[in-house]
């Protein structure tokens, strides 16, 4: 479904990402992780093409470069860690700019009744359907990062790319987000390439793991066969099972 060989990307001239090779298969949630600055961000940007690279990217087993931009786009969806807001639209209207692909040959391009139905499950999968005609400068964190979330589901893509999606989320809202993440890739032909920093949101929505530092692999495989705590400690440059045994240990349960 998506194939990475070898492939270097950055800014500059300078490879954030270096040599990174994956697959993703159908119905697969891929997490990756790794420390502040590893190139996380940049290989998220590389595989929705919006970044020059190195190397091969196939979507479909088709190549990137093949493939015109709306092309991708109506197979990726990318819900990117902060989200811009430059004028005041209403939630409903925000989240139907994500069937912008699906409508524009339409006559005077205006939404179908389907269309505006998709959008209304959209908004329900994120519990804000009752907020459909505020407008988003009145939200919260948390409920204009659903918002976005409903905006990338109304694209009906076969691929998310998702940085950091529970920013500004509440433990609940989490939970939630990420239990509707598993059920949704679980459906057709889809699947999920993510960004976290929490490891146990991390290991709950993962199949396989790509653990990044330095803008390279340093492991990459099924979440259950990698992750160790001399891995982790290799790439944090901590104790992180320590650190988290510990924490536990203030909970008295």
């Amino acid at each position: 479904m998506l194939r990475l060989d070898n492939v270097c990307a950055g800014y500059g001239g300078t490879d954030v990402v270096k040599n990174i090779s994956l697959r993703v298969k159908s119905n697969e949630n891929l997490l990756i992780i790794g420390p502040n600055g590893c190139g996380k961000t940049t290989l998220l940007k590389t595989i929705a093409n919006l970044l020059p690279f190195r190397g091969e990217i196939e979507i479909g087993g088709k190549s990137v470069r093949k493939m015109k931009q709306k092309d991708i786009s109506r197979k990726i969806a990318m819900l990117s860690q902060t989200p811009e807001i430059y004028f005041s639209y209403t939630v409903f209207d925000t989240v139907m700019m994500g069937r912008y692909l699906h409508i524009q040959d339409r006559l005077l391009g205006l939404p179908s009744d389907e269309d505006e139905k998709h959008v209304i499950r959209c908004l329900e999968a994120v519990n804000l359907s009752g907020e459909k005609d505020r407008e988003i400068t009145t939200l919260s964190g948390g409920q204009l990062q659903r918002v976005f979330l409903a905006r990338a589901l109304a694209q009906d893509p076969e691929i998310i790319l998702l940085d950091e999606p529970t920013n500004h989320l509440d433990l609940k809202c989490q939970f939630e987000l990420v239990e509707y993440l598993k059920e949704w890739s679980k459906l057709g032909n889809r699947a999920i390439v993510g960004v976290l920093h929490d490891l146990s949101l991390a290991l709950r929505l993962a199949d396989s793991m790509l653990v990044m530092k330095d803008g390279q692999a340093r492991a990459y495989g099924k979440s259950c066969d990698i992750m160790t705590g001399d891995l982790l400690e290799s790439v944090y440059e901590m104790d992180v099972v320590g650190y988290i045994a510990e924490s536990l240990k203030m909970w008295k349960l």
